[in-house]
């Protein structure tokens, strides 16, 4: 209803949402040709395909923060550990993704310095997970991922769906420049202030208002039955004008979700690697996004050095194989830097080592290579 004088007043539905944090502008040489910058910035949170996520529960009597109670102006310590039940939403929504026959592998593992997920589950904080490779720079102490509220109610499932889709790198779609959404900015933000959300005005711009760039988002069209797309009841979306009755996803991975986790991680080939033998140059021949692999088996412990060369940018990650599971070791991604992506470790006799290299993209002959020494 409208009342006198007044605009169209929200449908109240208690709707939570994820509280994605704010991801600083990525440091980027000044200067770059516009194609460059665009496949550096979609290629920025995105996983080496083939890489094992292992994801923790946090599970210790101290793992848990203090945070603000909403309406009462105090604060109180509250766990990070969640039960079991919330565990196996959580497992069964990773091996959801699995089942679309990507290439990421993802292994639960005890010691939270081994996760490069780590996921809490601290109520009245917000659900939320970092992006992609971003995880990589929080502490082993800290959660990369977090649920605000249970789990186990009838289509919640879509809230742990919905997370690890933004540990793949994937972004809000409600917020892709090619949706068309013109917000009820006013009625948004009043929206989001109340319960159960309780938002300042700085995290509903950074999660709802705010149009990401086109080479930031998952593809050049709007899926509104996405996983990545919120709920939004009457009352918050002017146009497109069917949406004005509200936009209701269905909770589910939809296909062109399940189209961009295989552009990204398409399922692994049978086919062995080929071997990098030191100092002898391999051509990659890799088009923009493509990814190529490589195994070293070394015949001396040493120091070695593995790199690309030509005009590129690149990312470049170095794993071991431990019990047959490619284990991070290290890797550099080269930024839009003038110089080659390349990364050092001590390999010993006899191990075996993958490499995996991705091309954002390459200019001038085009010709680039990788090798070891």
């Amino acid at each position: 209803m409208r009342p006198p004088g007044g605009r169209p007043q929200p449908v109240p539905m208690n709707i939570n949402y994820c509280s994605l944090p704010p991801q600083p502008p990525p440091s980027l040489p000044a200067g770059l040709e516009a194609d460059r910058l665009d496949a550096l910035i979609a290629g920025q949170f995105m996983w080496l395909n083939g890489t094992v996520l292992h994801y923790y529960f946090f599970d210790g009597e101290t793992d848990g923060s203090v945070i603000p109670i909403p309406g009462e102006g105090t604060t109180r310590w509250v766990s990070w550990v969640g039960g079991k039940d919330q565990q196996d939403v959580v497992r069964e929504s990773f091996q959801a993704w699995k089942d679309l026959g990507i290439g990421l592998e993802f292994a639960e593992v005890t010691d939270r310095t081994e996760a490069e997920i780590r996921i809490g589950f601290q109520r009245g904080n917000g659900s939320y997970s970092r992006l992609g490779r971003s995880a990589l720079t929080v502490g082993t102490d800290q959660r990369t991922m977090n649920f605000g509220w249970s789990l186990t109610p009838p289509g919640e499932r879509s809230t742990a769906l919905h997370e690890i889709g933004h540990a793949f790198g994937m972004v809000h779609e409600h917020q892709s420049p090619f949706a068309g959404i013109v917000w009820d900015e006013e009625a948004v933000y009043a929206d989001l202030a109340g319960p159960p959300n309780f938002w300042p005005p700085e995290k509903t711009l950074n999660n709802i208002i705010s149009k990401y760039r086109p080479s930031d988002v998952n593809g050049s069209v709007w899926d509104p039955d996405s996983i990545m797309e919120y709920p939004f009841h009457p009352s918050l979306i002017l146009q497109p004008e069917k949406y004005r009755a509200g936009l209701f996803p269905p909770g589910r991975i939809s296909e062109i979700d399940a189209a961009f986790v295989h552009r990204w991680y398409p399922p692994l080939g049978a086919a062995e690697p080929p071997l990098l033998v030191p100092f002898r140059s391999v051509p990659l021949g890799l088009e923009a996004g493509a990814q190529a692999d490589f195994v070293i088996v070394p015949e001396a412990t040493r120091d070695y050095t593995v790199a690309t060369f030509g005009e590129s940018d690149a990312v470049l990650v170095l794993f071991e194989e431990v019990d047959g599971e490619p284990r991070y070791l290290t890797g550099e991604d080269d930024g839009g830097r003038p110089d080659n992506v390349s990364v050092s470790a001590h390999l010993l006799k006899g191990r075996r080592y993958v490499v995996r290299v991705r091309l954002h993209s390459a200019w001038g002959s085009g010709q680039t290579a990788v090798m070891c020494w």
